[in-house]
Parts: C-alpha cells; structure tokens; sequence
C-alpha cells in the first residue's frame, strides 16, 4: 500500500539550492518512489521556483500569511509533486534563499520560514482535497517549526519526522516574536519552542517531533555529545531512543562518469586510462603546469572553519615543496578566499582557485584529479566524497561524521584485503592533515596499489537505493505508532 509522505524544505536541488539539503529533497521523490512512498515537496515560492513550476493550479488560499496574503500552488519539477508556498511578501526578492545581496540575513527570516512551516502543518492535517499525508518530514530548522505548529494545534496528526542536515544553523529568534509566530504563550518553556531564552525552530522540531533523523550514522552519535552537539546534545541524549542516522546517496543520473556530458571524457572502472583525457582539461582550465606526473589534488567546498580549509593552506608550504599540484573551488569565509588567491599568485602552474561555483567545473575536478580532499572538522554526511568515490578521484578526509561512515581508511590490513578506498586522519588538525597528505602520495607513486584504490572506490554503491529503503522503514514505522 502506498504511504503518502509530505516532505517540507527550503531547498529543492536543481531549481534552488546552497548545499547537500537541496541534493536530498531533490533525491527523495524518485527513490522513495520505488519503495511505494509517494512524496510530495513544499517549498518557498521563490521566483526560481515558481519560473520553473509556470502556471500551475492553486490549492490553498491564506488570506493574510505572516504580513501578507499567499496561496499554495500545486505543479511538477523533474516528475515531482511540488507545492509552492506563493508569498510575495516573503519570497520575491533579489538576493540569496536566506541572505541578502550583502550576505547579511533577511530580517525577518522567522516569518518568512515560520510560514513555510504553518502551511505545511495545514497541509499535513488535511487542508488539500485529496491528500491526507501520513508522515511529515521537516528539513533543517527553517522546516522544524511544522511540528510544533501541528503539537499545539490540539488537531489529528500525522507522524513526524524531523531531519537534520548540520545542526550548526538552528534559526534562534527573540521571545517577543512568540504571538506574532501564532505560537500559543504556554509553548514557551523548555519542552516547549524556548531556548536559552530565545524561539528556537530546531530546537521546537527536535523537542516536539516523533523521529529525528541525520545524515549518517556517525553524526547522530556526534550530535549527542557537547563536541558536536551545538547545545542542543543533552535534548538528544534525553531522545536517544528516536534519533537515527541515514546516509545520504548521490543522484546516479546526475553523477556518473560513464555518461556525464560536463566532463572532457567518459570513462567507467574498466578505462580509467580515459580519465587522462579530464586531468589534462582540468589542468588547462585552472592554468596548472600540464604535468602528467603531478599529485593533484582537488577541493570543491564551501570555504570555512568547519570545512578545514585552513588546514589546507597550513599544508600548502610542504606540499609547494614536493611535486604537487592543487585544484580548487569555493566561496565563503573572505579570509580563506583571499589566502587561496595569494597561493595561486606566489605558485603559479602549481595553483588553480576559482571563487565561486560551477558545476560543470565540479564535475571536471572529480574526474580529473588524483586524489579529492575533505579536511571537515564535523561533516554530517558529506556528498562530495561520494562524487568523488564514483569518478575515481581518492578522498582523503577526516575522520569525522559521514565521513568515516563512507570512506575505508587504507590502513595496512585493508589495503591486504583489498577493501580500501580512501585515507581517513584523525583528530581534524593541519598536523594529522599533513600525514594523511604524505601516505595518499606515497600510494599515489604505487600505480597498482592507486589504481586498486580508485575501483574499489567506483565499485562502491553509494546510490539512493539502500538510503530509500531506511527512509521508507522509518516512514511506515512512525506512521504505525
């Protein structure tokens, strides 16, 4: 029988998207499909968004949303049902999903997600002809406030389920907010929406929801430690019993080196002699020496503190000293940014940097570098390790969340057993980095043993089909209780 799912988010890969949410609410219609789940997406009614959806036909009507009418309308995305939350007052703006043209956050970010999560709590208790949903599941805090919404109405239910992609973004907001958020003036207390003071939507999700789920398994045992967990740890120690973790997947159809049309030249596990062909693309595209002989290296990452770019730049003087060559992509921190470009101006040929992102140059990294790099300090899951396991690119990465679910560390008996696909470091500093740099280069000069590494790592499933089947177990599960 089928389980009706409504999925709530802020981001939908390709149409809207900052990072790996996007890539999972995007993912999810196609391959819970196949598990008998039918899902259905909200979203914020972006422009990109509402471009893409066209005319579609309206479902649900508000008369006055937070500041301002809205109506929810229905339409497709890639064969998805998608449920747009129209908000002109909300969404249609220039800048970014959650920043201004500045980078500075929309002030008034609480409404414009609060509402997001009141018309999914509508929809979750009925508000569509036709669809009465099962379970709800809320992405990350700008969803997380649903739940809470559907608690306090005092009105059947469905199950559920809160995910959380980094539970470094919470979405805290002043208590004086709290009536004109509609939230009821006896839900501010500590198994309620408070927090520390303040409303805090992820905590109200995690507080107030039936499952919590994360993004590997790894990273839901982090989350309950004051390390990783952000605050909100001794919550999720008291919730142990329903948090779980499901790894995330990658978008086969999207990532696959075999008919990828962004890369110089196709290639599977069985020619990975063509794969010379992207390196020497690559090469010439950063402006690198085409060296054939080079270790490259590759990054393509948001540039921050959590990210460990700057344990990179630690490392550039030595790996500067040997034969080796970087290639890397990211914005963010303007520190990070700068440092990467005086790199590349004081090694030129030795250092390639684009700031900012494009995915066809994403694509080519992954397919024409030696080994890829991950240095987080916390990684809920990471997806660009699993690209780079698909196209034969050898991560090397800390061995942190996801991270060390996804990667086998090629220590002395994995690689004699012929299990290894990558090089995991531990702790997260420049210091274990910098080991971690000299083994990968020392198994990169072993053609036979690189080139073990590289097809265990393309011969590795790390498609959607396992995450589906968790997904749908813990959907029929919640919905039972």
């Amino acid at each position: 029988m089928t389980l009706r799912v409504l999925v709530v988010a802020s981001e939908m890969s390709p149409r809207v998207k900052t990072g790996g949410l996007a890539d999972v609410v995007g993912a999810l219609p196609a391959a819970l499909a196949r598990e008998g789940v039918e899902i259905r997406t909200l979203l914020p009614g972006y422009p990109g968004v509402l471009a893409a959806l066209g005319h579609g036909e309206t479902v649900l009507s508000f008369d006055d949303l937070f500041g301002g009418p809205a109506w929810v309308q229905e339409g497709r995305l890639d064969d998805a049902v998608i449920y747009a939350l129209v908000a002109p007052h909300l969404y249609a703006r220039d800048g970014g999903l959650y920043t201004d043209a500045g980078g500075a956050d929309y002030p008034d970010n609480a409404f414009r997600f609060a509402a997001l999560a009141f018309a999914g709590a509508e929809i979750a208790q009925g508000a569509l002809a036709g669809f009465a949903p099962g379970v709800l599941h809320a992405h990350d805090w700008q969803a997380a406030l649903a739940p809470a919404y559907l608690h306090y109405s005092g009105k059947p239910r469905p199950a559920t389920i809160v995910t959380v992609h980094n539970i470094a973004f919470q979405g805290q907001f002043g208590r004086e907010l709290l009536r004109a958020l509609r939230l009821p003036p006896d839900s501010f207390h500590m198994g309620g929406v408070e927090y520390y003071g303040s409303i805090g939507f992820l905590k109200a999700g995690l507080q107030l929801c039936d499952r919590i789920t994360t993004v590997s398994p790894t990273y839901a045992l982090e989350i309950e430690t004051s390390e990783f967990g952000m605050g909100l740890d001794g919550l999720l120690r008291a919730r142990a019993d329903v948090v779980s973790g499901i790894l995330n997947g990658v978008d086969e159809s999207v990532w696959n080196p075999a008919t990828d049309d962004l890369i110089a030249a196709r290639y599977d596990a069985a020619t990975l002699g063509k794969r010379a062909k992207n390196r020497v693309a690559l090469q010439k595209r950063l402006r690198l020496d085409p060296d054939p002989d080079a270790f490259l290296l590759g990054v393509v990452s948001r540039m921050s503190w959590q990210k460990g770019q700057d344990m990179l730049l630690a490392n550039l003087p030595q790996l500067m000293a040997r034969r080796t060559q970087l290639a890397l992509i990211g914005a963010g921190d303007k520190h990070l940014e700068d440092n990467f470009r005086a790199a590349q101006a004081a090694h030129p040929g030795r250092v390639g940097v684009m700031i900012g992102y494009s995915e066809a140059l994403a694509h080519l990294v992954q397919a024409g570098v030696d080994a890829f790099l991950v240095p987080s300090r916390f990684e809920p899951c990471g997806l660009t390790q699993l690209y780079a396991l698909r196209y034969g690119a050898v991560p090397i990465v800390a061995r942190v969340g996801g991270l060390k679910d996804t990667i086998i560390d090629a220590n002395e008996m994995a690689l004699q057993s012929g299990a290894a696909t990558g090089v995991q470091f531990s702790p997260p500093t420049a210091e274990s980095f910098a080991m971690a740099l000299r083994q990968a280069e020392d198994l990169f000069r072993d053609k036979a043993t690189w080139r073990r590494l590289q097809t265990n790592g393309m011969k590795t499933d790390v498609s959607w089909r396992h995450p589906a089947r968790h997904y749908a177990a813990l959907y029929r599960e919640a919905a039972r209780a």
